[in-house]
């Protein structure tokens, strides 16, 4: 009787998790812009537990009409090894775990961009060991089923970006003023800064976390060349008082980028900073 009812949770199991190996149909999102993510009704439902008057505003913008150094900047802060991996950055997961062992907790960070599209689209944001092996299912279907540069797409239209707001198009009009295809440098930094706690960061605040985290990945872009400095800045005598300048090996609080790899092929020519009128 007892080897029937662990053969009978073995199958049950069985049957859940491979149900993940086929649904939710993960191809249909090469051509079809999802209308709401699994996290957005998420939130409406907290937000409706809470008695906030909330409303999600988005509006999808196709990646060619996002700024390069806004896609530049979020995969420097978020997966360095974006174009390198197939979907897990195992050196990542490794150091997320060690860290979990050391403190007693069960975290397992080192999420890469399509992992945190898959738990946007389908999941919740709990994490528990059961959602990170559906995580783990469906980032494997993900990144199988489209290409780099659709996940991106994807992610930089349904990432939450501050109360209510998610995607990039209406966070850069919601912070800035203007679309998402304006957007500079120094912004693109400052946004890709406040992923870890959109809610709790606002990229407008003068705060030592957004601060730090945003200059250090703008110094990355500038080595990289993928952003040159005005004149006026390169020339500019160092000030004694101020320290030596940020290194992308500077501790950044919160989640902290790989050490910087050449710019890759599929990343396209660096761009250049239009001069400033």
């Amino acid at each position: 009787m007892f080897n029937k009812i662990i053969w009978g949770c073995f199958v049950a199991l069985f049957l859940y998790f491979g149900s993940f190996l086929v649904y939710p149909n993960v191809g249909k999102l090469k051509m079809e812009n999802p209308v709401k993510t699994a996290f957005m009704e998420y939130r409406e439902k907290e937000w409706q537990r809470e008695g906030k008057n909330i409303k999600i505003r988005r509006q999808w913008v196709p990646l060619s009409r996002i700024s390069p150094y806004l896609i530049k900047a979020v995969i420097i802060a978020e997966d360095d090894k974006f174009y390198q991996h197939e979907g897990f950055d195992f050196e990542a997961i490794q150091k997320a775990m060690e860290k979990d062992l050391k403190e007693g907790k069960f975290k397992v960070g080192g999420s890469t961009i399509s992992q945190q599209l898959a738990k946007n689209l389908f999941l919740s944001p709990s994490k528990n060991p059961i959602r990170k092996l559906k995580e783990a299912i469906l980032t494997w279907r993900l990144e199988r089923a489209l290409p780099k540069k659709r996940i991106m797409e994807l992610y930089l239209n349904v990432v939450e970006w501050g109360e209510g707001i998610f995607g990039i198009e209406t966070a850069a009009r919601n912070y800035y003023g203007k679309p998402a295809s304006a957007l500079g440098p120094e912004e693109s930094a400052r946004l890709a800064a406040v992923l870890p706690n959109p809610r709790k960061y606002n990229p407008l605040s003068q705060s030592k976390f957004v601060v730090h985290r945003s200059r250090i990945f703008y110094n990355i872009m500038v080595r990289r060349g993928i952003v040159i400095p005005a004149f006026e800045e390169v020339m500019a005598p160092e000030r004694k008082n101020e320290g030596s300048p940020l290194t992308e090996t500077d501790n950044i609080p919160g989640p902290s980028p790989a050490e910087p790899p050449p710019i890759k092929p599929e990343d396209g020519p660096p761009l250049v900073e239009e001069p400033k009128k």
